[in-house]
């Protein structure tokens, strides 16, 4: 199937106009539902008329069309603020994490000559236009280099960097109008962190630099592999990478238990590796980040765009709370809480004891011995439903340092693919050899 393309707008009023569209379809939708339902004699609310599925599939498909920074705050609305955002719009919102309509032929060829120059098709045999995946910020082509090697080329979308801080602005801004997202909501922490991290994801220089380091790290792993990037074909806009064919991670929703157990085990052992011995974290959670290779056994790991280093007093203090959290000690939970930045100044005794009480609710797969059952557990539910209590019925809005924000982001999507993989395993007993060695060393075999 061709998938249907859209020219990028990059102006900044253009893609102010764009988005404001959507906060006058979103109040128009409401007038005209409200109007039909109070003629048949109903009452709805004006959450149910916000909240109505012609609404939120209107803000997703315009925030896919935008592309960039705007459909991103829509991923990071979906993934980290799933405790602050009514979960009709969270699961909507879900789509932005893959789909993104891809830009037109012209527009492709005028960012690749910028970029590799005017010649640019003498390096490859071959080059297909249609792209095999389009996302947030750059979408991915196929192609052979005229030494027949099949790659994977990634080409950002034209002038992204250019509206990343106006758009994260705006798309909040037109949100909070249309009623979709909560007035009292205190998203300011993570927007800034939202720019900043969009910014390091649109520098594609960076991203090889952060695979090829994921490559050292990871060359005589088991049952992991990640692209190798062609330094030649790559500049700040376009990232060229070994090709790595695979299926997507969620068919193993179908697959034996054995190997399902297997890839999920590696993965959370992957991220205790990640924090607690490389000392940086691939922090986006997306599925789409994973493929399985059923001939091989091995996932293939793609996208570190959103790569964050981790200084040792950070990962420390999450030593320090994973050990107080086996050991049920509120004490030594809240001493590391502490040391991470989680309290702020205000804070009173009853919302630091559902901080802890929700803290605990996370650390539940490492609290017991035992194997723990992701797909029984409704782990991501629970802690939504405590997040929302904690800050709505509490009115505690403090935001986590961005560096445990965007770590936790890993560790729920994490979360979220060993409950759709269903998958029960005993995760303290993979996570003890990190915690009682030091960061430099390596306690597990790759």
């Amino acid at each position: 199937m061709v998938m249907k393309s859209s020219k990028v707008p990059h102006g900044k009023w253009s893609r102010f106009g764009a988005l404001a569209s959507i906060a006058g379809r979103v109040a128009s939708n409401v007038a005209w539902e409200g109007t039909k339902q109070f003629a048949q004699g109903n009452r709805p609310s004006r959450k149910d008329l916000v909240m109505s599925p012609a609404n939120i599939a209107h803000v997703a498909d315009k925030l896919a069309d935008l592309r960039g920074a705007a459909m991103k705050v829509g991923q990071l609305l979906s993934m980290d603020a799933g405790d602050l955002i009514p979960p009709e719009l969270s699961d909507l919102l879900a789509r932005l994490r893959s789909n993104a309509t891809p830009m037109p032929p012209a527009q492709l060829k005028a960012v690749l000559n910028d970029e590799l120059g005017d010649n640019w098709q003498a390096e490859f045999t071959h080059f297909r236009f249609s792209p095999i995946a389009s996302a947030s910020i750059g979408q991915v082509h196929e192609a052979y280099t005229d030494a027949g090697e099949k790659v994977a080329v990634k080409v950002q979308y034209p002038r992204i960097k250019d509206s990343i801080d106006s758009d994260v602005d705006n798309v909040i801004t037109l949100l909070r109008l249309s009623g979709l997202i909560p007035k009292e909501a205190n998203y300011q922490a993570l927007l800034d962190e939202a720019k900043q991290q969009l910014h390091d994801e649109a520098d594609y220089r960076k991203e090889a630099q952060a695979l090829t380091r994921f490559g050292d790290h990871l060359k005589n792993a088991n049952g992991l592999i990640v692209p190798r990037v062609h330094a030649a074909l790559t500049s700040d806009r376009v990232l060229t990478m070994s090709y790595m064919a695979g299926e997507p991670i969620e068919r193993l929703n179908n697959a034996s238990e054995t190997i399902r157990h297997r890839v999920i085990s590696r993965l959370f052992q992957l991220l205790f590796e990640e924090v607690f011995v490389f000392g940086e974290v691939q922090t986006d959670p997306n599925f789409a980040n994973y493929l399985y290779q059923p001939d091989t056994g091995r996932v293939v790991l793609l996208d570190f765009g959103a790569t964050r280093q981790y200084a040792p007093t950070f990962t420390d203090g999450y030593r320090k709370l994973f050990l107080a959290a086996i050991e049920k000690d509120n004490v030594g939970i809240e001493a590391a809480l502490t040391q991470i930045g989680f309290f702020a100044e205000h804070i009173l005794p009853e919302q630091k004891a559902s901080v802890l009480e929700l803290v605990n609710t996370a650390c539940e797969p490492i609290a017991t011995d035992a194997p723990f059952n992701f797909g029984d557990a409704d782990l991501a539910t629970r802690l939504r439903n405590r997040g929302m209590a904690l800050s709505m019925e509490q009115g505690y809005w403090h935001t986590p340092p961005a560096d445990a924000l965007f770590l936790h982001r890993k560790i729920a999507g994490l979360y979220l693919l060993a409950a759709k993989l269903n998958v029960s395993f005993n995760v303290r007993q993979l996570l003890l050899p990190y915690l009682i060695h030091s960061h430099t060393d390596n306690p597990v075999e790759a």
